[in-house]
This record gives C-alpha cells, structure tokens and sequence, in this order.
C-alpha cells in the first residue's frame, strides 16, 4: 500500500508513530505533501518518507497527484484543501480516501462574495452528499473522522448502549440501522446531546501579544471559529434563538446563526472542572449526528435531539480567541502549535453529554493526559494523539471495506473503530451528573430561563 498525506501539521507529526507501529509491514512507501517542511527527514520511525513541498490548489492538485492508484491511499490532513475535488480524483484513480473534516478551498470560509450559507459545513457536507448515490460501490472514502469529527460519533453509540443497560434492557441486541439507533435515542428521551469538550492542557510559556496559541492547528481553528455556529436542531426546541436561520426551512434539522463561533458561548459540562463554557463551533458531526438520529415515529411526527459542539479549548488558546474576537476576527501575525513537550500538564476531556433521560446527563468520553499521550506518541499533545487515533481507526476500517464509496463516522462499525482506537485515549470514562443549564445563572441576577423544559437551547446560551 502507497500512502500519501496531504498536509503536514501536528495530527500528521502525531500520525506517523501510530502509522509505524500498526501498520508498517504494509505500507510499500509514503509521501508527505506539504509546504514549508523544516527539519524534514527521509527516514522516521522506521518509515522512509517521500517529501513534496507544494502547495495544492485547484489548479495543480490533479498533476500533483496524477500518480494515485488503486494501491493508494490518500489521507488529507491540511487546511484550505477541498476535499470534494479530492473525493472525486480518488474515485477517477481508484485509490482510498480520508480526511477528518470537510474543507474548502483556501479562502472561501471568509469571502464575503460567498453567500453566508453556502460558507457552512451543512453546505459543503450536501455538496459531498450529492456524489454520494454516483460513487457507491466505489473506493471508500472516509469523511470527516479524527476525533471530532470522527471518533465523538462512536462515543454517542457507545453512551447510548451503556443508558439502556443501566435504565432499560441490558440484553437487546445491539442497533444495527440508523432507525434503530434514532430509535433508542427517542426511547432514552435524549433531548440534547453536546460534544462536549475541555482541554486543560497548559503551555510552559505563556501566550505573547499578537501571538495564537492553540494544542493543535491554529490555521484550523482559526478557520472554524470565524464560519457562522452551526447545529442540529431537536424537534422538542420550541424557540429559534435571534440570529438564527434555518439551513432547510422544509426538514428543519440544523440552523446555523449570523454570529461567528469564536463570539458564541455555550453552558456545558465535563468531567474535567464540571460547569464551563465552550465555544459553538461549527462542526460536522453536530450536522451529521442530528440527521443520523432522526426518528420516523411516524409520517407526520419525527424525533431528533439538539446537537452542538461546545468546545473549552486550552488557556491560551481561550486568550487567543479574546484577542481575535478583539481584532475584528483579524489573525495573529504569530502561530505557536503546542507538542508534547512544550507543554508542562493537563489533559483532553473530549466527551459527550447525553441529556434529558431519567438520570439527567451522562458523559461519555476519552480523559488523555498530556504525559501518556507523549509516551505514546513524542510529539503529540493529547488533543491531537486523539484525532491521530480516529485517522488510525479510520485507515484500518477503510482498508477492511475498500468498496463503499462515501462513507460517514456514523455510517461505519463503532465497535471496529473504538476498539482500534481505544489504546491511544487514555481512559475512557462514563460518568453523571445533575447539572442542568439552569443552576449555574448564580443568586445575584434574574434570568430568563425555561423552567419547563431545563433542555431548551435558549437556556444553555451565555
């Protein structure tokens, strides 16, 4: 197997131990498309690495990769590379596909000439699903599977499972079909769900001014918090938040609002402090999870549950943000991308919280302290050791199930890919709570909650 890499950052530094480790007596050689590559050498962790240093765009990406073949497989872990063009060189050529997100190409996210809808990750999602009935039966190509997307869509299966043993039926077999997975969500009375995150990873040196500081790209980040939040939309919400626009006014499954993620905050829960505030980020599986989990419970009547990304970066990261939003969403000069090493402690807690059944909230998720993810992988911190696992788990699946054409997280074997996985998580832990949105607006000011239905989005925004 020929494995070729777009793009190399912090996911692909972390990657490639993993790569050498699981897969090694496979892989026939690899290149490493990227530009700018300092220190690079043609010899890591028993791999030999081919290096091209170009930058793809949409007018040379066909030439640079005119070598892919049925014995390749290509993994895309850059920024500002769309993934469409790529999904249909890869079927065209024969070779396998992955990337951990769905990108467009350089600069469409913030151009102004682009209608603000057709800038969400609903629209380049549909723009993929289009191919979908056209490349079936073709060479798989995995969509948006790192940790989050990716790995977050497995957790949801898992946590599920665990709710029924522990409230229902410990011994129904296991949902085999999105409708039987939909239908178990209905019948916990799941009425939201957030992949909810917090990486209390700290730098050993503290952000400088007019610097971002981020335990994994910068250039990624930067990107989704500046795209409008986008989320799935429960059929129990009963108030559309201002701002807010339906993508699909007709199936009313996610909105998107006229507000950056960077400058939307969410109440949200984990394990790591208990209450806190994430950023709502656009995120593809908040868009995928919401369709996956709808429920036909009749022709007229549906189910589906809120889902959001409510995401509490590291410190440094959080100022980063302060000062971007600060600057009228206008970059840094300075990027600093925090390895194993540079960072002095802390872990990620990337999880999610279940809510409305009848023990509250259950989260569910992967605790990675920075220490043993640098054992595992020297050059990763945990955050991107965790997406380096869903790219691993991902690999692994494609290669067992070459002919499926496109093919969402939801879609593939959460026992399979947790199960690959799992050794580069650190622990993984379910765990309730009684929180609720409501008891964290403190005695000292009047609030405007729901007292009826604690689980409406209006009483989790800031």
């Amino acid at each position: 197997m020929k494995i070729v890499i777009v793009g190399y950052g912090s996911v692909s530094s972390a990657l490639l131990p993993l790569l050498a480790s699981e897969l090694r007596n496979e892989i026939s050689s690899l290149k490493i498309i990227a530009p700018c590559i300092q220190n690079k050498c043609t010899h890591e962790h028993g791999l030999t690495i081919v290096w091209c240093t170009e930058t793809l765009t949409r007018e040379n990406y066909k030439s640079i990769l005119n070598d892919l073949d049925e014995d390749t497989f290509l993994i895309n872990l850059s920024v500002d590379v769309a993934s469409l063009p790529l999904v249909l060189l890869c079927h065209e050529k024969g070779a396998l596909y992955l990337d951990t997100c769905i990108e467009p190409w350089a600069g469409e996210y913030t151009d102004n000439k682009i209608d603000l809808r057709h800038r969400t990750n609903y629209s380049l999602r549909e723009s993929l699903l289009a191919k979908k009935k056209i490349l079936r039966n073709g060479p798989t190509a995995v969509i948006a599977h790192g940790a989050n997307p990716g790995l977050v869509s497995h957790f949801v299966k898992q946590a599920l499972l665990n709710l029924r043993r522990e409230l229902h039926s410990p011994h129904d077999p296991v949902p085999v079909t999105r409708q039987e997975w939909a239908r178990l969500a209905w019948q916990l009375n799941i009425k939201a769900i957030h992949i909810a995150e917090h990486d209390t990873q700290a730098s050993k040196h503290v952000k400088a001014p007019g610097e971002f500081v981020n335990t994994w790209s910068v250039a990624g980040f930067i990107g989704e918090a500046c795209q409008p939040s986008e989320l799935g939309w429960g059929t129990h919400e009963v108030k559309l938040p201002a701002e807010a626009v339906f993508h699909n006014p007709a199936t009313k499954k996610t909105i998107y609002l006229n507000r950056p993620g960077a400058s939307v905050r969410l109440k949200t829960w984990t394990p790591a402090y208990g209450p806190s505030l994430g950023f709502l980020i656009t995120h593809n599986e908040s868009i995928s999870l919401a369709d996956y989990l709808t429920y036909n419970i009749s022709s007229e009547k549906h189910y589906r549950p809120t889902v959001a990304y409510a995401y509490h970066p590291c410190n440094d990261a959080i100022l980063s943000i302060h000062e971007l939003n600060g600057n009228s969403l206008r970059p840094q000069q300075q990027h600093r991308v925090l390895q194993g090493h540079d960072i002095i402690g802390g872990a990620d807690y990337l999880g999610v919280l279940l809510m409305g059944h009848e023990k509250n909230a259950y989260w569910y998720g992967s605790v990675l302290k920075n220490s043993i993810a640098q054992s595992l992988s020297p050059a990763s911190s945990a955050t991107t050791l965790q997406v380096a696992a869903g790219v691993l788990a991902g690999v692994k699946w494609a290669l067992k199930h070459p002919r499926q054409g496109i093919v969402e997280s939801e879609e593939m074997d959460f026992h399979f890919i947790l199960g690959v996985a799992h050794r580069y998580l650190g622990d993984m832990v379910g765990t309730y709570t009684d929180w609720n949105p409501t008891n964290i607006n403190g005695p000292f000011f009047s609030c405007d909650a729901d007292m009826g239905d604690v689980w409406q989005f209006a009483n989790f925004l800031e």
